[in-house]
């Protein structure tokens, strides 16, 4: 099988390739300069020139608050290049796995988010996000693809909250960290090979995939800074006292049901998971 993979620069696409590689498959990764998503037709004709037989698309405008200036930008990249990407899959005849967000809800509430809940996306790079997947529905009428929503992303090769507050915690001997937004963290390297399985499967549909468990940002700083034996104070507060240009959900909570009726092993709990993530980064020398 001959895999597509889109954004191989990024933490999830690096992983995505890693895992491809290692069972075997035929992988074409794709930068930005090979395959430009802020120029979709481009973009479209990478793929129709390519010809893989599935299409793995990490790649994506992820600067949260950047997306409330750059608003034409991120529709572009998030919104119609995924329409174009999967306009060629169509015409190949390739499957599309395509990466979307928790950020395609509201976030209110308390209760987890089924994959045919109703979306509302609270900040503009949501609204790219659920535009990418509605650009995909369209254009695939074959029902060739996977809408995959995840959720507080981390891995190995490149930056995240994680790194971001050890690099603090090394320094600072207190930290305060919001506490009313909650979610699920998800390891790259535990997606990834979902997304490989999925690649390998034809169990089309919308799924929601993350680490297993939920916890606030507050918390995860706080597990990883205690897995690193440092011994700065975590200090809870409100997203009130951290005002930022994108608003951000409050409730990132998502049901992994779907996973289950399509016959997908759910990832390792949460915590298990930046244990994992701490001990690769050793490994790295880091």
């Amino acid at each position: 099988m001959k895999v597509l993979v889109t954004g191989v620069t990024g933490q999830l696409g690096f992983d995505v390739m890693r895992v491809l590689r290692g069972r075997g498959a035929n992988v074409v990764g794709a930068t930005r300069s090979d395959m430009p998503l802020n120029d979709p037709a481009r973009a479209r004709t990478f793929v129709s020139e390519t010809r893989p037989d599935a299409v793995i698309h990490c790649g994506a405008y992820t600067a949260v608050d950047c997306a409330e200036d750059e608003q034409s930008l991120c529709r572009t990249i998030n919104g119609t290049a995924t329409g174009e990407i999967a306009a060629a899959c169509e015409e190949i005849g390739a499957k599309l796995i395509y990466i979307s967000t928790d950020y395609v809800f509201p976030g209110t509430g308390e209760s987890f988010y089924e994959t045919d809940d109703e979306t509302g996306p609270c900040n503009v790079y949501g609204a790219s996000k659920l535009a990418g997947e509605r650009g995909l529905r369209s254009a695939m009428k074959s029902g060739r693809f996977f809408i995959v929503r995840t959720s507080w992303v981390f891995g190995a090769h490149g930056k995240n909250f994680i790194r971001t507050i050890l690099g603090l915690a090394r320094t600072r001997d207190a930290l305060t960290v919001v506490d009313d937004q909650i979610g699920s963290p998800t390891y790259t390297a535990d997606l990834a090979e979902l997304l490989a399985d999925m690649a390998e499967s034809g169990r089309y549909g919308v799924y929601h995939a993350t680490n297993e468990g939920v916890c606030s940002w507050a918390e995860l700083a706080a597990e990883a800074i205690r897995l690193c034996g440092l011994r700065t104070k975590v200090t809870p507060v409100s997203s009130d006292m951290y005002p930022t240009k994108a608003v951000r959900p409050k409730n990132s909570r998502l049901s992994k049901a779907s996973l289950d009726r399509g016959g997908f092993r759910r990832l390792p709990e949460w915590k298990d998971a930046v244990r994992r993530y701490l001990l690769e980064l050793e490994t790295a020398g880091e």
